[in-house]
């Protein structure tokens, strides 16, 4: 398929792919902003609330690669338009939920659902677009994320001010429907596969396991749960992963691509894309408590200084998407790290005191600019640099590593506050933490950028 011949069916099947994302980036967002209203609800604890958003982010990190292997294997678009429906009916259950045992088992529910999708959006895309414009899709998936990210607070206090609690999930529904309806019509089928081999169930469990108590113990930590039984779990889920890799070394297909990981460029982007989201996430958890503590910012206009970051994302991705199609990928996510870091550096260099809201904003933009010119590139790189057969399990590492640096991000953001008093200034040092993660992201950026061939080849 052409680039000049990409229809108005190609169109509509993007489109149904970009609804789900958007549905399933949302229900963390807005959920956070109700969780208030949702601890009232059911009579909990805010500590115990925080598990309605948790347990939905632990499952898809735990079933991420296991339904990008079962798309590799079978079906792309059977598991997507399966996404959608348990994501769909979780909704439902979500908002049916009379307890707090079934809000949360319905968000488990959900993040099947979230898990299915997210695993198989950029094998997808990748079938729909042709190669010299497969840089635009990926723009637009992160484009309707960074969106989504930024509007899900709104969203959420307009539909709680009009509304009940009940309707964050309920308004899943009709776009569900919809992007079943033209998935099932339009999204494209798996290329013919050469190998027959089944699925491999064992290893399927064994990932779940694996991420579900490193992760988990991960998030107990933060959480500042017990310590021995923290390192107990970590340690568990460290010998499971031991066999898990060991076992994945002699698969033809393994589950954990090990073999993609033999192609130095998609390594060297699986790394990238970890530092790079350490670096971010840790930006943006620490910053708002710079504003808040320090300078005495309020919390709407703390809010409001955190937007023009994604909004900026939103705005460059396309164009680098652009741009990259007849430029190097490789040296345009470093450039892109690099501006990311200038904008760390100026951020750091703001005074004590006497900030202006501006003084804040435009450094901000620096930041978003330089994370949209590195991310879309970033995920170019790791998509071109894969076999076409194994796209959703490099679809499924590349997820897993964006919430691998997430994870890691907010776990060395808890750490250095814990460790250090408010008066040591912890968000200095989260910053310097996110500068240096940075400047690894672009390093690695760069060394890869003689290896990569243009789109257009």
């Amino acid at each position: 398929m052409k680039a000049d011949k990409f229809s108005l069916h190609n169109y509509i099947a993007i489109t149904a792919i970009l609804i789900v994302l958007i549905m399933t980036v949302l229900d963390v967002t807005v959920v956070n902003v109700a969780l208030p209203v949702l601890a009232d609800k059911f009579g909990v604890s805010d500590s115990d609330t925080v598990w309605i958003v948790t347990i939905y982010q632990l499952v898809i990190t735990m079933l991420l690669l296991p339904l990008s292997s079962a798309g590799d294997l079978y079906s792309y678009r059977k598991t997507f338009l399966t996404g959608v429906v348990i994501f769909t009916s979780a909704s439902v259950l979500c908002a049916a939920s009379q307890n707090f045992a079934m809000i949360i088992a319905s968000r488990a529910i959900q993040g099947i659902g979230a898990a299915c999708v997210m695993s198989v959006n950029i094998a997808l895309t990748r079938l729909i677009y042709p190669r010299e414009v497969l840089g635009r899709g990926l723009a637009l998936n992160a484009m309707v994320i960074a969106i989504a990210t930024a509007a899900g607070p709104t969203i959420a206090g307009s539909i709680l001010s009009i509304a009940s609690w009940h309707w964050l999930f309920l308004i899943n529904v009709p776009f569900g429907i919809v992007a079943f309806i033209l998935g099932k019509r339009l999204l494209p089928r798996n290329l013919p596969r050469q190998d027959k081999t089944g699925y491999d169930w064992v290893s399927g469990i064994e990932n779940t396991v694996v991420f579900g108590l490193i992760f988990y113990s991960l998030g107990s930590f933060a959480r500042k749960g017990d310590t021995v039984t923290n390192i107990c779990l970590l340690l568990a889920g460290l010998a499971v992963g031991v066999l898990y890799v060991r076992r994945q070394l002699n698969r033809r297909n393994p589950m954990l691509p090990v073999d993609l990981f033999g192609i130095r460029l998609y390594s060297l982007s699986i790394i990238t894309s970890v530092c790079s989201f350490i670096a971010l996430n840790v930006a943006m958890i620490a910053l708002p408590f710079l504003f808040l503590n320090s300078y005495g910012f309020s919390e709407i206009t703390t809010g409001l200084l955190m937007t023009p970051w994604p909004l900026a994302t939103m705005i460059v991705s396309p164009l680098a998407a652009r741009f990259v199609e007849k430029h190097n990928p490789g040296k345009t996510a470093a450039a892109g790290m690099a501006v990311y870091a200038a904008g760390i550096t100026l951020l750091l260099l703001l005074p004590d005191s006497g900030v202006r809201v501006w003084d804040i904003a435009w450094r901000m933009v620096v930041c978003g600019i330089g994370f949209g010119l590195f991310q879309t590139p970033n995920n170019i790189v790791m998509v071109i640099a894969t076999p076409i057969k194994r796209t959703g399990g490099a679809g499924g590492m590349q997820s897993t590593a964006r919430l691998v640096g997430q994870t890691l991000g907010a776990t060395i953001v808890t750490v250095v506050f814990a460790l250090m008093s408010a008066t040591s200034k912890p968000v200095g040092t989260c910053l310097y933490i996110a500068l240096g993660t940075a400047i690894i992201a672009g390093v690695f950026s760069l060394s890869r950028a003689g290896k990569i061939r243009y789109l257009s080849v």
